[in-house]
């Protein structure tokens, strides 16, 4: 089969334009190298929805964050995705400080963010009583949020699915071609091959490497490695927004914020590691640092409630904007690339521009019937108890409780396993339905959710991994 449009990269990024375009009569594929949409950038990452003062006016940053933003409550509303417009502040803990937050406002203005104002340091306790009490100010902006951006990503994927996109895992690009008479792009996976008449570049930190095969070598990208720290349930109380201290070169500091399912993380750190080594480790003395940092905005933090640790990558272009244009080696060879934060609150206007793009160049017309959403996934640990029973009554599977820690039950996992782009390991099933992310991290329905990986899939227990790859569990039996 040819496409008319090939999509490198299933982050969040390349699941929204998919979603986007599959509204359209246009054949497409999204193309992934891992076994499961949502591997990069976009499952570690501070799931911030930026209000959009911090990128410099006139940037592509500053157009899409402000321009995402506001389009994102909806398109999470629509998709069934947790978000919460909780609002961001931007402490000044110093008096030099307080120019920074007048800076930050300004710039805001200028970039058309609404809702934001200076708070003194009384407004400031008011929104934040566990702020450090040396805090002078903030700069409050209220459009900003959380929002889970794996769960994001799964969702937009799974509506291009139900609207005929086809989804290509395993799938990494080796070479690309392109025939100037038939003028299709002919994408390589070792003996596999994929033709498509326009390719979109989203493939995150290895945007660059995928330029190349076209020959465009216009594209650098620094892998920018950040660590994170993940807080009980039972710190909630500690943010009521997100935290943010005063930005730097590296970026917008550490942070401090509630996530959209009650716990509080913080972090990132921010190191450049080149553009080779996909190092996920997470370093002790790193991580101290970052507790250090946070304890700057709420000295309450501590690390005995700390449940887990985690690194994410993140592509930074040293032109310091996102790369979103035609490649100068071929037109129908589109490069979004470079996108860190504010990335994810960029994607849905990202989809929108890559999609009339490319409707521009193809005159596709929009389908007279397109399902703009998603089934709404169960959520048991959110329902009423009412509900819960007459959930029970119609299928007794949801009774039977997996993961305690989240209230995780065998139907949710079950739905999972067999939604439009199924879970085939244990960290698939984990980002569609948080069994394994409580405090026991899976201690205690980790071997369940591996029995019911195998089952339905009709595979052995040895053969499930953690998340594709070489990453197996069980390596036989011992009796």
């Amino acid at each position: 089969m040819i496409y008319d449009v090939a999509v490198i990269g299933a982050g969040v990024i390349g699941s929204m334009i998919s979603m986007e375009l599959s509204h359209y009569n246009l054949s497409s594929v999204l193309i992934e190298r891992f076994n499961d949409v949502a591997m990069g950038t976009t499952k570690a990452n501070s799931a911030i929805v930026h209000a959009g003062f911090d990128a410099m006016p006139g940037t592509l940053k500053a157009k899409f964050n402000v321009k995402g933003t506001r389009l994102m409550p909806e398109t999470c509303k629509r998709l069934h995705v947790p978000f919460r417009q909780c609002g961001s502040v931007v402490v000044a803990f110093y008096e030099d400080q307080l120019k920074t937050l007048q800076t930050l406002y300004d710039r805001g203005i200028e970039n058309g963010v609404p809702d934001m104002e200076i708070l003194n340091r009384e407004q400031l306790r008011e929104i934040e009583p566990h702020i450090n009490e040396i805090a002078k100010g903030a700069l409050y902006a209220k459009t900003a949020g959380i929002v889970c951006p794996y769960q994001l990503a799964i969702a937009s994927a799974e509506n291009a699915v139900l609207n005929g996109t086809k989804v290509e895992l395993n799938y990494e690009v080796e070479k690309i071609d392109y025939d100037e008479n038939t003028k299709l792009f002919s994408i390589c996976s070792g003996d596999k091959k994929i033709e498509a008449k326009y390719v979109i570049n989203c493939a995150g930190i290895h945007s660059g490497k995928i330029a190349s095969l076209i020959g465009d070598n216009s594209i650098e990208i620094v892998f920018r490695k950040g660590e994170y720290m993940l807080l009980d349930k039972n710190q909630s109380y500690l943010a009521n927004t997100v935290i943010f201290q005063c930005p730097s070169e590296m970026g917008k500091g550490i942070l401090v914020t509630k996530t959209v399912d009650g716990n509080v993380i913080t972090g990132p750190s921010s190191i450049d590691i080149g553009s080779v080594d996909e190092d996920l480790s997470t370093n002790a003395d790193v991580l101290d640092s970052v507790i250090d940092a946070a304890r700057l905005s709420v000295p309450e933090i501590n690390t005995r409630n700390v449940i887990t640790s985690f690194a994410g990558l993140r592509a930074h272009s040293p032109t310091n904007d996102f790369i979103i244009s035609e490649s100068e080696k071929n037109p129908s060879f589109i490069n979004v690339a470079g996108i860190e934060s504010p990335g994810l609150s960029a994607a849905p206007a990202i989809g929108i521009y890559i999609k009339d793009l490319i409707v521009e160049k193809t005159g596709a017309a929009l389908k007279e019937n397109y399902e703009a959403s998603r089934k709404a996934p169960v959520r048991f640990n959110e329902m009423t108890n009412e509900e819960r029973k007459e959930l029970i009554a119609k299928d007794k599977r949801y009774g039977r409780i997996i993961c305690r820690c989240e209230t995780v039950t065998e139907g949710e996992i079950l739905d999972a396993i067999h939604s439009p782009i199924p879970a085939t390991d244990v960290d698939g099933v984990k980002r569609r339905t948080r069994a394994g992310m409580g405090r026991c991290q899976g201690g205690f329905c980790g071997s369940k959710v591996v029995e019911l990986l195998a089952r339905e899939h009709g595979l052995n227990l040895d053969d499930i991994t953690k998340f594709g790859g070489n990453s197996k569990l069980l390596v036989g039996k011992t009796k």
